[in-house]
């Protein structure tokens, strides 16, 4: 799902004299979808959103609240909102199968926060969708909109960060489910003329979004846990959270996938 302006810079592009190849290579768009607008610039009316029926201009916050700060936090990491028929959305997270606990815990979630109470799995080549439908996902997902998180603003509504300011620690391990990590660094120190080895755990969270970044940051601010930007390769992508006391209470509330 892309905004015209989107769709715009890529002809744009192509009226240069650029190859779709090229365009496609510069912009991560696919060849066919720039080759679709070269007779249609406008989204279809369905990829637009549209105020739920029933809840109007904003959605009441679910029921669950620590559900639904676990799904944020699954959602603005590895979820997508796409229209479905009539007035319904998919809403989808990818979850790797190498984590089947992980899966449990994401289709738990949707099923608690989705009206319907339903949830599904689909199944790929090395991962597992996560699935709900409901003509609500874009109310409880304000969040959603055309193209990637990390080309358009992402911030809470006021009734997002109440609940995220109540249940912080279901935010984080969301994050850190579709995001993040638990590792073991190791390092050698010499010590009495002999070199040893010494292992710690560390937590990590990537994500291209510096606003996505900011809400994890922020949320540890709150918590008293410390943490530092791991630049690689000149970027900022990466959230550490190294010392032993922090990584302590991560363990309590967080952990590793599993």
């Amino acid at each position: 799902m892309y905004d015209t302006s989107t769709r715009k810079r890529a002809l744009a592009l192509v009226a240069q004299g650029r190859s779709l190849n090229s365009v496609s290579k510069e912009t991560g768009i696919s060849r066919a979808a720039i080759r679709s607008w070269q007779t249609r610039i406008e989204p279809l009316p369905r990829m637009r959103q549209t105020f739920c029926p029933l809840c109007g201009p904003t959605a009441d916050p679910p029921a669950d609240r620590g559900a639904y700060a676990y799904l944020l936090g699954l959602y603005l990491g590895d979820g997508c909102i796409s229209p479905g028929m009539r007035s319904g959305y998919f809403l989808r997270i990818a979850c790797a199968d190498a984590w089947p606990g992980l899966i449990d815990a994401c289709v738990a979630a949707i099923k608690a926060v989705n009206p319907s109470g339903k949830a599904s799995r689909v199944h790929a080549v090395g991962y597992t969708s996560a699935v709900g439908y409901s003509g609500h996902w874009p109310c409880f997902f304000p969040q959603h909109g055309p193209g990637k998180k990390h080309d358009r603003r992402i911030a809470l509504e006021p009734w997002q960060q109440a609940i995220v300011d109540v249940h912080p620690w279901e935010f984080i391990r969301g994050l850190i489910h579709s995001d993040g990590c638990r590792i073991t660094n190791w390092t050698t120190k010499t010590v009495g003329g002999v070199r040893k080895r010494y292992e710690y755990p560390r937590y990590f969270f990537t994500n291209v979004s510096a606003d996505i970044r900011r809400l994890f940051t922020d949320t540890l601010d709150n918590l008293g846990i410390e943490w530092t930007h791991c630049t690689r390769h000149g970027n900022a992508y990466n959230i550490s959270v190294a010392r032993k006391a922090s990584v302590a209470l991560m363990d309590v509330h967080v952990g590793p996938k599993y």
